[in-house]
């Protein structure tokens, strides 16, 4: 970060409170991560998401996860997510993030895990699963399409199998794959499934493979909860684990009332840490107004903060805005 020059350090307090929210933000982050990989929340969204678990009761959907899912520890670029080439020219192979040290910096996927498909209508003996992807977007991306993005995910839950999942051609082996992406703060409460289809257009060739494989599942979750109502069950439990507005006490009642999730040590810890967390970002937030806002306004601010080595995302997330609306107020102030 380049250092300020300004004779009263008008600006200091600012970019050093700058510096506390997005370190508070950072773990912000981590905390709702972990909360949503808790086994009892990602059941529901399997309930929700996955017709062979629709109607189930989440508490029994549990069992069929295995192992604990892997939190921001895979990485999504090609050739790492599968394979990890030693020193010594073996070949490892797994999902977890083996040598963090030579992936920091890289982009992860959230939430991954594994889940075994009930055993109606299987063959005896036989092991289904599926690799299950969720992610947790705070707002709709400005400077590129979601969809897109989830597409190259899903593709990626699907190439990084080979050698892991299956080996050399045998490509019916492949396991199915759910990405599912959660997007805050959009105009309404929505849930979308984007899947493959078939289409003729010449002759009845019965070209074989399975239609299931990649599946999308984009879930739009309003400011405002919703209330309770079948509807909108799963976007209320959502709602009130990602809200800033509800206390702990608040969300931990809903989670226990509503949801009949178990309120382990750890879900109280982090859904307290949460709302800990969130407080102080807001906290620092009014503060950066009350040093410098008024004395140079909100557009001054941004530029500001841009030209002393802040990033778009960072500036944003203080100023409560879309990265998109900060690019282009920087756009039109700066040369």
């Amino acid at each position: 970060m380049r250092r300020v020059q300004s004779s009263n350090g008008r600006y200091m307090t600012g970019i050093k409170t700058m510096i506390r929210v997005t370190d508070k933000d950072t773990q912000y982050d981590e905390k709702a991560k972990r909360l949503l990989g808790n086994k009892y929340i990602l059941a529901y969204l399997l309930v929700k998401t996955v017709d062979e678990f629709r109607g189930m009761d989440p508490k029994e959907v549990v069992s069929y996860i295995e192992g604990e899912p892997f939190i921001s520890t895979v990485p999504v670029e090609p050739g790492i997510t599968n394979v990890v080439q030693t020193k010594e020219g073996e070949q490892i192979i797994g999902l977890n993030g083996e040598y963090g040290e030579i992936n920091e910096g890289l982009i992860r996927f959230d939430i991954v895990f594994y889940v075994r498909i009930p055993s109606v209508g299987r063959i005896k003996d036989e092991v289904s699963q599926i690799i299950v992807n969720v992610e947790a977007q705070k707002d709709m991306p400005g400077s590129y399409d979601i969809l897109n993005r989830a597409i190259f995910y899903v593709c990626r839950l699907v190439s990084s199998q080979k050698e892991r999942d299956f080996a050399h051609s045998n490509y019916n082996d492949i396991k199915r794959v759910f990405s599912i992406w959660i997007c805050m703060n959009t105009k309404e409460n929505s849930m979308e499934y984007v899947h493959l289809t078939r289409e003729k257009w010449l002759g009845n060739t019965g070209w074989k493979g399975n239609l299931n494989l990649l599946n999308i599942v984009l879930i739009g979750l309003s400011k405002k909860l919703p209330k309770a109502d079948p509807k909108y069950e799963l976007h209320r439990l959502l709602g009130t684990l990602f809200s800033k507005e509800l206390s702990a006490e608040e969300k931990l009642n809903i989670m226990e009332a509503e949801y009949k999730i178990p309120l382990e040590d750890s879900i109280k810890e982090e859904v307290a840490m949460m709302c800990n967390l969130s407080q102080g970002i807001k906290e620092d937030g009014i503060e950066i107004g009350k040093e410098i806002g008024k004395e140079i306004g909100e557009a001054k601010i941004i530029i500001s903060l841009y030209k002393n080595g802040f990033t778009e995302e960072q500036i944003a997330k203080v100023a409560e805005k879309k990265v998109d609306e900060i690019r282009t107020i920087l756009e039109k102030n700066i040369n």
